[in-house]
């Protein structure tokens, strides 16, 4: 399936910015030069996530499984262009569900374990997938009576890793007796093109629903290329993955450059500091990625860190939140680590600062290189295959020089091409020259005025740990509250997870309702647990502007000045 127009595709492939092959082309590059011995290495503690014993894979080990597993579901009736809702902890499983689809030609959309009924129903009726890949239970929640139900309601097969209950098929049993020659022959005569969609991915904005973000396998193959070049992996690096594999950040920013390099990627769920700091010396891990908060709080216990050897970690990206100097001054000077500072989005957004481009560790943090702009010269791959530009939103007038603020607006072949099934949304996506509207607000800044200073974001998005949260979303869900009258959600600062997420109300009168209650009304609708509001403050009124919409800036003022 091709979302990328095909004249798109013969230019950027032609200028070489796209490499014109697939993920599974690209694995099996990998397979033939050097690589590490072992591939992939469970989570230490994935007996408790799945009750499956951790396991670890060798590169020959993990080609077979991914193949049985494209054979399995080949067998089971998939065909390319298929679409496939897969939600399952960061284990092996996922890594091979990943690949698997790559091989076969489906198209994969990942979700995170979080996503109840309420997510999962939108994700369904958006995709339509032929199959939902999942496993029994999770932190004790039936996933298998969830998947039951919505494979029911939309059409779709129930597929599992583990035991299977009645109606599902297990993938483990299937992909025993698997037939790889049929999967062979059917691959020979239908082969898959880079140009065409391989996942779907799922972000929030100021929509009231979560907006799918489809990716083809150039971007992917690209996105790689980009993250050896801001992270400077090197060949056969092991590689600690924190982050489920459900967006840009982990399947962009962690395994495209681990396929690209070769080396060995260590999985990681849930995030636990303990186990992470384990895994980082036991795996002798040398890149990894972390939020800024975790990195302040670790570098503010030194007796902890004390008890690990980090000698082999070369490198730790880190964004989502503004970074400070004092946080790569004190990982460079006391232990030898840089810390890169990147910008993303799933929507294709690769903004970076690390050691190669910006040396400073004050620079560092505060700006980002003018990668594409048409009056910033930078040297390297993603400077030259990125267009970038600032924009007063008020005026679309471009934005040349320091001292005022203005959207980012990206092109480039980085960039995605539209939303899944949203023509709506897309008509407002782009620009009229065609460059994406990020809604991240930045300011020219720094010396000889060749960098971007972030300065917030204009899109009303909750960012709680790395993780969007539309506000409209929620608004619109706890407005049914039989107590309230009105409400609307905000972020509010949180040291650790950047945002925590806070409502104000206004109820009806005579009634007094607690946030308790509010999240109750939430869990009663299958919400998110992640979703839920962590305060509530009461108020008269919401602050609005003359289209009577609601000023969040205004309302986070109120919100924070009463916590």
């Amino acid at each position: 399936m091709y979302l990328a127009p095909e004249a798109r595709i013969a230019d950027y492939e032609s200028k070489g910015w796209w490499r014109g092959i697939t993920v599974d082309e690209l694995l099996k590059e990998t397979l033939a030069g050097d690589h590490a011995e072992l591939a992939v290495i469970d989570p230490s503690n994935r007996e408790a996530l799945d009750g499956v014993a951790p396991g670890r894979l060798t590169w020959e080990e993990f080609d077979e499984r991914i193949d049985r597993l494209a054979a399995s579901f080949h067998q089971l009736g998939l065909r390319k262009d298929d679409r496939i809702v897969a939600q399952l902890p960061n284990t092996i499983d996922a890594v091979l569900t990943l690949f698997a689809s790559a091989r076969l030609g489906l198209i994969l959309s990942p979700v995170v374990m979080q996503y109840r009924k309420h997510e999962l129903g939108h994700v369904f009726e958006k995709v339509e997938p032929a199959a939902f890949v999942t496993i029994p239970s999770f932190h004790d929640f039936d996933q298998a009576a969830l998947g039951t139900q919505l494979c029911k309601a939309h059409g779709a097969q129930l597929l599992m890793f583990g035991d299977a209950p009645d109606g599902a098929t297990s993938l483990d049993d299937a992909m025993q007796d698997a037939d790889r020659d049929a999967l062979a022959r059917y691959r020979a005569e239908n082969p898959v093109s880079a140009g065409e969609v391989f996942t779907i991915c799922w972000t929030s904005g100021t929509e009231s629903q979560p907006k799918g973000v489809p990716r083809n396998h150039n971007h992917w193959v690209l996105n790689g290329d980009v993250m050896v070049e801001a992270t400077a992996m090197k060949s056969g690096d092991t590689i600690l993955n924190p982050f489920p594999l459900v967006n840009i950040g982990s399947i962009g920013g962690l395994m495209m450059p681990w396929l690209r390099c070769g080396g060995t990627v260590v999985l990681h769920h849930p995030f636990d500091v303990g186990v992470f700091l384990t895994q980082l010396q036991q795996e002798k891990v040398s890149y990894t990625i972390a939020p800024p908060a975790v990195l302040g709080a670790l570098l503010k216990q030194p007796e902890l860190l004390e008890k690990f050897d980090l000698s082999a970690l070369r490198t730790v990206g880190s964004g989502s939140a503004p970074l400070s100097p004092w946080l790569i001054e004190g990982w460079k000077e006391r232990y030898g680590i840089e810390i890169a500072n990147i910008f993303g989005s799933n929507e294709g957004a690769s903004l970076f600062s690390n050691l190669q481009s910006v040396p400073d560790p004050v620079e560092r943090a505060r700006y980002f290189p003018r990668f594409g702009a048409r009056d910033a010269d930078w040297d390297g791959m993603t400077a030259t295959i990125m267009d970038s530009r600032l924009v007063d939103p008020a005026t679309e007038e471009e934005i040349t020089e320091p001292g005022k603020v203005g959207e980012l607006r990206l092109g480039g072949p980085m960039i995605f091409d539209g939303y899944w099934r949203a023509p709506e949304m897309n008509a407002t996506a782009f620009d009229s020259e065609g460059y994406y509207r990020t809604g991240d607000l930045f300011e020219i800044a720094g010396p000889g005025n060749r960098f971007y200073q972030f300065q917030g974001r204009s899109k009303e998005i909750i960012m709680r740990g790395g993780v969007n949260i539309s506000p409209a979303e929620l608004d619109d869900l706890i407005v049914g509250q039989p107590q309230i009258k009105e409400a609307a959600t905000v972020g509010v600062p949180d040291e650790r997870l950047g945002e925590r997420i806070a409502v104000a109300v206004v109820p009806h009168e005579g009634e007094e309702p607690k946030l308790e209650d509010i999240t109750a009304w939430l869990e009663a609708r299958d919400i998110a647990i992640f979703k839920r509001p962590e305060f509530l403050v009461i108020v008269d009124a919401l602050p609005r502007n003359a289209m009577n919409k609601v000023v969040r800036d205004e309302l986070r003022e109120m919100v924070v000045a009463r916590l």
